[in-house]
């Protein structure tokens, strides 16, 4: 017998051993920096906007390149006929360049091999800075999707946190009202002792089961907030929903440093740069369009070498050869250096119109500027009376939770002997719940307020820095 005691002694032992990795890795505590890093890691739209910042940085390599001449090589094997005019001719453009055969009196159909073999240089050399501009736009867009990037950081540094000081104070609730329930259900084995002595009437019981079903419903719904709350930090984190264990540091102190101070530049808000950035590309791209007014000026030149199965064809049209080798073999070379101007006078009356649009655009994007700036330089002022109101309600929980637990306590001791009524003590229970409930959120609004003020000023090292 004794050593069936040790076996199953043992065989505890081993599974308590065996679960103790699972358990301490379930009360891993998630601390607010591993949170914010891990979100910015993972979080799907800050991945996005980083490769499309990428891509612009590409696209604006690729513009820098497009200045470059175009410079093309080709050959071509041809079998046909000669009928042709005298002259030189050169396909602006393109890579047509040829010399013609003879002008006969009549049509034939001689036919033998021929080849072209060329090199052709295209280069728009000036063209009134529309490349220089088009390479502008292109790092303004730079500018811009990395300020996206930036700012979407920023703000989703601030939904991170504002998601973990939501589900710590929903936690921090959730156990007041088990701890009012633990209260509920000993009152109520208090009651219903004192009504089976007949010390008290029966209907005290019916008050207590009453009490106990509102504090059973309230941590019902506390816990259902929690796991809203939870489900909502996961997503941010982009991990699979968990019961996360939080940092208590905000429970048991607030900041350190709580400046009311509002005159704060706020013009290196990531946000408001994301604006102002808006606007900048906007307005060199109507820089942009303005160079389609003017002409553009190209530099050219080709060398071809030609071959031929004619061969003084145009003395005796009996002389020729369709043997291939001899055909595409080059016996004539020509050069041909040019330059040419383009110039689409009705372009610009569409550009006109274009321009102005543009012009309406970036109005536009001023505006939302101004709204952006507006909106954060009063939350800004706000954040001020929400630090000093958090402040003031941190002051006073403990005080309103000191006086409700001994009014609690009181009620209990008189209704235990006699001198008060059920009444008096679930009024008395339910004030020290508010009471405790305020003791709860009062630490995190603090944080929050504080949190509020990071997100209005551009500056989350305020809070971040903070633990």
């Amino acid at each position: 017998m004794c050593y069936r005691t040790i076996f199953r002694q043992g065989l505890c032992l081993m599974f308590l051993l065996s679960a103790c990795p699972a358990v301490f890795a379930q009360q891993k505590i998630l601390t607010l920096k591993e949170a914010v890093q891990n979100a910015l890691q993972n979080y799907g739209t800050i991945k996005a906007k980083a490769n499309y910042a990428q891509a612009s940085a590409a696209t604006y390599k690729a513009t820098k390149r497009e200045y470059l001449p175009n410079l093309t090589l080709s050959g071509q094997n041809d079998f046909g006929t000669v009928n042709s005019q005298y002259g030189p001719y050169y396909g602006f453009g393109g890579l047509g360049v040829a010399s013609g055969g003879p002008i006969l009196t009549e049509q034939n159909w001689n036919a033998a091999f021929g080849g072209l073999y060329l090199t052709n240089v295209n280069w728009d050399f000036f063209s009134f800075g529309k490349s220089k501009e088009r390479i502008k736009v292109a790092a303004k867009q730079v500018n811009l999707d990395q300020s996206d990037f930036v700012q979407e950081q920023f703000q989703h540094e601030i939904r991170v946190s504002a998601a973990y000081l939501n589900l710590l104070a929903s936690q921090q609730l959730s156990r007041s009202q088990e701890k009012n329930l633990q209260r509920a259900l000993a009152l109520r084995n208090v009651i219903v002792a004192r009504v089976k002595s007949g010390l008290n009437p029966g209907v005290d019981s019916s008050l207590a089961n009453a009490e106990v079903s509102s504090a059973q419903i309230a941590l019902t719904n506390a816990q259902d907030v929690v796991q809203q709350q939870g489900n909502q930090l996961s997503q941010y984190l982009a991990v699979t929903p968990v019961d996360f264990v939080l940092d208590s540091a905000f429970v048991n102190q607030i900041p350190k440093t709580l400046d009311t101070a509002t005159n704060l530049n706020i013009e290196n808000h990531p946000t408001l740069r994301y604006f102002q950035n808006r606007v900048t590309i906007s307005s060199e791209r109507e820089k942009y369009l303005h160079t389609f007014n003017y002409p553009t000026f190209t530099l050219f030149s080709v060398f071809q070498s030609r071959a031929s199965g004619f061969s003084n064809y145009s003395l005796n049209q009996t002389i020729y050869t369709q043997n291939y080798f001899d055909g595409v073999n080059p016996t004539r070379s020509n050069y041909l250096v040019g330059i040419g101007v383009t110039w689409n006078l009705t372009q610009i009356l569409r550009i006109h119109e274009q321009v102005k649009a543009q012009k309406f655009t970036s109005e536009g994007l001023k505006n939302e500027y101004n709204l952006v700036n507006q909106q954060l330089g009063s939350q800004l002022i706000l954040s001020r009376t929400r630090i000093q109101n958090a402040l003031k309600n941190y002051q006073e929980a403990p005080i309103g939770l000191k006086a409700a637990s001994d009014a609690y306590l009181q009620k209990t001791v008189l209704y235990k002997n006699g001198l008060a009524t059920i009444v008096d003590v679930t009024q008395a229970l339910y004030t020290l719940n508010r009471a405790e409930t305020d003791r709860d959120i009062a630490n995190n609004n603090v944080w929050q307020a504080l949190l509020y003020k990071a997100a209005a000023s551009g500056d989350f090292g305020m809070f971040f820095n903070e633990f």
